[in-house]
């Protein structure tokens, strides 16, 4: 046998001195055939044996190995080189396997044909177990790369990445390979790009921290160029000497973003309801002054006189239409919703719209197939889109293109979370897009504020939007406003989805024309309104025509009154009264003490909703300021 090297060992005598010398560690000889004709006190002591049970079995046999690759390449290797190491599992006498670091070596002693093979064992269970312990911990590290939702990344002292999470790259728009090994300063826009390699140096020497173990609000650059705003904390380690630093980041787009619709939420909330006063407030002043005027009309007869009467009955009824936009903006305008194919309304008030708009402006009306019906008030709908539709048409004075396209969309939680006030759902959307001046992020920022306009003096009061916002809010909606300068606007409205049909409401917040006869009346009424010159007037108008009135200041009064005047045939209340009890419940306190008796709500509101939805649906009422031929008909209607 050509064994191609030198045997180190080549007499038996020279072969039991080694195993002799060496007794106590796992030492195993065999021919090339594996059996065991020297076995060392520390092989017994590893794997159970004692030498006179090993001593002629077959090595592979009564350890029964494991190798990590065929044994016929060892053996091959063994012939050819003369020793073979690596790693390979021997089992136990009593059964268990042991995981061996092995190191063989070649060696003629006699016949060069039938060598013998010295091999020295070595257990390795504890470095396995390292091994093991190792892989596990950094596959558990690789997962948290992989799947943790803030960003990760690890640099070195000198400031190179050397770990970059899967959400970096998602975040940054860079991959693990591209920034492994670079300046993390790669990830900051100026001027911390320029600054950071002196922080690291500043704590290296110094030992202050300026942000290390604290966290700290910056701007991060993506690959594209683009920054956004994150919250960075930063951890430190040093391992085997060497000092790494840890980087949690967070990108604060969204939040930022929610946090700026809450504010803006909460400002046009809170308008809303100092608007929704004033124009209730106003609408009492309204009542009182048309009111007078009435009387005072049919005790004039001076044609001259009447005719300035008649323009102060005119600039009221200005007045009542403001109060109304108003209202629209804090969502307190009378709505008569009803399942609607707001595909077929928008159809159908084209030429309206085109009118409206003139012929520099192209119209273009776009329905998307499939249903689009909604819980909607259909006329206050048109009349939102029609001052949306005016307002693009002001953005093109030199004309252009106008779109109103509708079409059906989920919101999912992603859009819900951008904009708190939003729920997720389906909604049908009505986006109405001109090609105008656009508007710069300050004008959206105020665009449905009341009162707020880019126009000249007289040219627009400043409502349009802060109707469409109301109406669209009052419907349970949501509206928003895409737009950059010099490339247009579009103003997209987005109404629920509902398929079933509201009970309908019963046109109370329509009233009729002033008109010219007053209808009379012989019942006894009772009055309950805390504003004195509005109650004044009201009792006023009932006496002309022809009821016995009996009036109060609030709630607890009137019941008194009731206890005493068991004739009064309807109640007549304001519904928000101070004194802790509004006009809902003293209509229920009312109906205990008399069953029969009929009830007229009015509302400087346009829609009493104060006093619960559901109210506002079956009950009657009469909007502030109303004529005495309002008023009348509504009684008549009421008590015959």
């Amino acid at each position: 046998m050509n064994l191609g090297w030198t045997p180190p060992i080549t007499s038996d005598h020279g072969l039991d001195e080694v195993v002799r010398i060496l007794d106590q560690t796992n030492i195993i000889v065999h021919d090339f055939n594996g059996i065991i004709n020297r076995w060392s006190t520390g092989a017994s002591i590893l794997y159970g044996w004692s030498r006179d049970e090993a001593i002629g079995k077959v090595v592979f046999e009564l350890l029964a190995t494991r190798y990590d690759q065929p044994a016929n390449e060892i053996r091959a290797q063994l012939q050819t080189s003369g020793s073979w190491k690596g790693e390979l599992s021997h089992r136990h006498k009593n059964g268990y396997y042991i995981p061996i670091s092995s190191q063989m070596s070649c060696m003629v002693i006699g016949e060069p044909e039938n060598p013998l093979i010295l091999q020295f064992n070595t257990e390795i269970s504890q470095i396995k177990d390292m091994q093991v312990d190792l892989a596990s911990r950094e596959a558990h590290l690789r997962s948290i790369l992989e799947t943790v939702p803030e960003s990760m990344i690890v640099i070195d002292e000198a400031g190179l990445i050397t770990s970059f999470s899967a959400a970096s790259e998602t975040l940054f728009g860079y991959t693990a390979a591209e920034v492994r090994g670079r300046n993390v300063r790669m990830l900051m826009p100026s001027p911390n790009r320029e600054a950071h390699d002196s922080y690291i140096s500043n704590y290296l020497q110094t030992g202050v921290r300026r942000i290390i173990g604290y966290g700290r609000v910056v701007n991060g650059l993506r690959k594209d160029g683009t920054t956004f705003p994150m919250e960075l904390a930063i951890g430190e380690a040093i391992a085997e000497g060497r000092r790494i630093f840890t980087g949690f980041i967070r990108d604060l787009t969204s939040r930022q973003k929610i946090e700026e619709e809450l504010r803006q939420a909460q400002k046009m909330e809170a308008v809303g309801q100092l608007t929704g006063g004033v124009a209730h407030d106003f609408n009492n002043l309204l009542t009182v002054i048309s009111g007078n005027l009435e009387m005072l009309e049919a005790r004039i007869v001076d044609p001259k006189l009447l005719e300035l009467l008649r323009e102060a009955q005119d600039a009221t009824d200005d007045g009542a239409k403001l109060t109304g936009q108003l209202l629209a903006f804090g969502r307190r305008q009378p709505l008569n919703p009803k399942l609607t194919d707001v595909g077929l309304l928008v159809r159908g008030f084209f030429d309206l719209v085109r009118r409206s708009i003139g012929e520099s402006v192209e119209l273009r009306i776009i329905v998307n197939a499939g249903e689009n019906q909604a819980l909607v008030d259909g006329s206050q709908l048109q009349n939102a889109l029609l001052n949306l539709a005016l307002n693009a048409r002001d953005a093109m004075p030199r004309g252009g293109l106008l779109t109103i396209e509708v079409s059906k969309v989920y919101l999912d939680i992603d859009y819900a979370q951008m904009y708190p006030e939003v729920r997720t759902g389906d909604y049908i959307v009505i986006a109405v897009t001109d090609t105008g001046v656009g508007m710069t992020e300050e004008v959206k920022l105020h665009a449905f504020e009341p009162f707020f306009t880019t126009k000249e003096v007289g040219s627009g009061s400043g409502l349009g939007l802060s109707m469409v916002y109301g109406f669209v809010k009052q419907t349970g909606g949501h509206v928003q406003i895409y737009s950059e300068p010099e490339h247009g606007t579009s103003v997209r409205i987005f109404l629920p989805v509902l398929q079933e049909v509201a009970n309908d409401n019963d046109g109370a917040g329509n009233s009729p024309a002033r008109a010219a006869a007053v209808l009379r009346g012989h019942e006894k009424i009772l009055v309950v309104e805390d504003d004195a010159r509005v109650r004044r007037v009201t009792v006023a108008r009932l006496h002309d025509a022809g009821y016995e009135v009996i009036e109060a200041s609030n709630g607890p009064q009137a019941l008194e009154l009731l206890d005493v005047h068991t004739e009064i045939s309807l109640l007549f209340t304001d519904i928000v009264m101070p004194g802790g009890m509004h006009g809902n419940e003293l209509a229920d306190l009312a109906r205990t003490i008399k069953p029969q008796i009929k009830v007229l709500f009015t509302s400087g509101y346009a829609e009493p909703s104060v006093a619960g939805k559901e109210f506002a649906e079956t009950e009657n009422w009469l909007k502030k300021p109303y004529t005495a031929a309002e008023l009348a008909a509504r009684l008549r209607k009421l008590l015959d």
